[in-house]
């Protein structure tokens, strides 16, 4: 699963660049999480780090978008060759 900023964001800017994969942006009032980007840290971390870092507690998982750990760590594969692609 993607991971989702709820409504209780309080845009403290500590989120976004903690994102490995800059899945996080600010959007129309809140921060947003980009669900085609977003691996919940899969492949960077053990932890999804914008829950860690969270002051509210607003980032749950988003039940909307459902991905198992190996769907999950496709995703990552697929940007990480693509960031690199990008660089040649």
């Amino acid at each position: 699963m993607a991971l989702l900023i709820t409504d209780e964001c309080i845009n403290c800017d500590i989120c976004e660049p903690e994102c490995p994969n800059d899945a996080i942006y600010m959007g129309v009032e809140i921060y947003e999480i980009d669900p085609n980007k977003c691996t919940e840290c899969v492949g960077h971390f053990d932890e999804p780090q914008c829950q860690q870092v969270c002051p509210v507690s607003c980032i749950p998982l988003n039940p909307a978008w459902s991905e198992t750990p190996e769907q999950l760590r496709a995703k990552y594969d697929r940007l990480m060759s693509a960031k690199v692609d990008s660089t040649r």
